[in-house]
């Protein structure tokens, strides 16, 4: 759950509340309850297929067993790749807004400082880089705690402004906000899919997985809700989006204390961001390697640090030459899109297991039969929303 919520949590809130801000304005809490809903279908597809298939590059065996094509296997399992790489770099730059704030570095040589050391570390060993990222998570869901402590006792318009969540009936400009924000929001979501891929060091993935994934979902859902509403009631839409690190203004705001404070409670959650994607990619990396899809050379588990050194190298190496060359949200939202139909393929992929099998299996997680089919149509209808957008 600590991995999950370290993934989640560092990707989403403190890095894309100003452009959800942005997008949705006073409704960016409905396109995260939205994104959150939906998600929740995906995870349950999750959780089963989690148990059934305990394997690193999770969702590629998932897709591979169920149409019975290696080579679309392989392909979910680089897209899966691409979310991870492309999202440890998004992150990067978020995490060097903040870092900004307390040094006066150009942001080139920021990012490729955090990369590097955030890559070292996940190269340490799977025990030392999930352990600092668990207390790294413990941090960060902190630091959003008193934001909201600090927002529900100091200001009473946190509870007489509620109705400005919803959107005027027929505003079509504030539904297509929502819906943009929803884009992002499903960004921040990302991580509870990334449990599946550490299966294979898990004791007992069958007990443990399904309620990793829900806790995580669940945890991260009720948190971005009641710090963006606290943030947008604290300051202002225009004034989140306009600023490189948002929850520092908003602490600011709320306390009056310095914004280095919460600056350094964001570099640990974005930075933890950054190490628990270089993991996933990693391992995923690796699983494909064993499954055949990759060369036999990134599959190998080096003897000293017990980890696919190879993999997590090359997954360093193209995160950082992204966050160098692309912006924060043109990469938010790429992720989000390649996200979208990874999970697509994922939930189609646990539909059509159930449909042609003559025995449900037992003592496992199981969704209800009509779960995975509306949890593939609504990733498809948002990624249509988009398009339209």
């Amino acid at each position: 759950m600590l991995y999950g919520l370290g993934v989640t949590i560092g990707a989403g809130i403190y890095v894309l509340i100003g452009a959800a801000a942005a997008r949705a304005g006073m409704h960016a809490p409905l396109a995260f309850m939205i994104a959150g809903g939906l998600m929740a279908l995906t995870a349950a597809s999750f959780a089963e297929l989690a148990c059934r298939m305990p394997v690193a590059a999770a969702e590629a065996a998932y897709v591979r067993t169920a149409f019975d094509s290696p080579m679309l296997g392989t392909l979910v399992g680089l897209l899966v790749i691409g979310i991870a790489v492309v999202s440890a770099a998004a992150i990067s730059v978020g995490s060097a807004g903040y870092i900004g704030v307390l040094i006066d570095l150009p942001e080139p040589v920021i990012i490729t400082a955090v990369v590097l050391v955030m890559g070292g570390i996940a190269a340490w060993g799977i025990r030392e880089s999930v352990g600092f990222a668990g207390l790294m998570t413990l941090i960060e869901v902190g630091g959003l705690l008193i934001l909201v402590i600090f927002g529900v006792g100091s200001d009473p318009e946190i509870v007489t402004r509620l109705p400005e969540v919803l959107p005027p009936v027929g505003d079509v400009a504030a539904l297509a906000g929502i819906a943009g924000a929803a884009l992002l929001a499903v960004f921040a979501f990302i991580g509870f899919e990334g449990i599946a891929n550490i299966a294979e060091e898990v004791r007992d993935p069958a007990w443990t997985l399904p309620r990793a994934i829900f806790l995580t979902l669940g945890s991260a859902t009720v948190l971005y809700v009641l710090v963006i509403w606290v943030a947008l009631v604290a300051t202002s839409p225009a004034e989140l989006a306009a600023s490189k690190a948002p929850l520092a203004l908003v602490f600011v705001r709320l306390t009056g204390a310095p914004a280095q404070v919460m600056s350094l409670i964001a570099i640990v959650a974005t930075l933890n961001g950054i190490i628990v994607q270089i993991i996933m990619s990693a391992r995923v990396i690796y699983g494909l390697s064993q499954q055949g899809g990759l060369p036999p050379a990134l599959g190998v588990v080096n003897p000293v640090t017990r980890t696919p050194l190879r993999a997590t190298l090359l997954t360093i190496a193209v995160s950082l030459v992204l966050a160098l060359l692309l912006p924060l949200e043109q990469l938010a939202d790429l992720t989000a899109r390649i996200t979208l139909v990874v999970f697509a393929f994922v939930n189609f992929a646990l539909a059509r297991i159930k449909l042609v099998e003559t025995a449900q299996p037992e003592g496992l997680f199981q969704a209800p039969v009509w779960v995975p089919w509306c949890g593939g149509v609504s990733c498809l209808a948002l990624i249509v929303a988009d398009a339209l957008s």
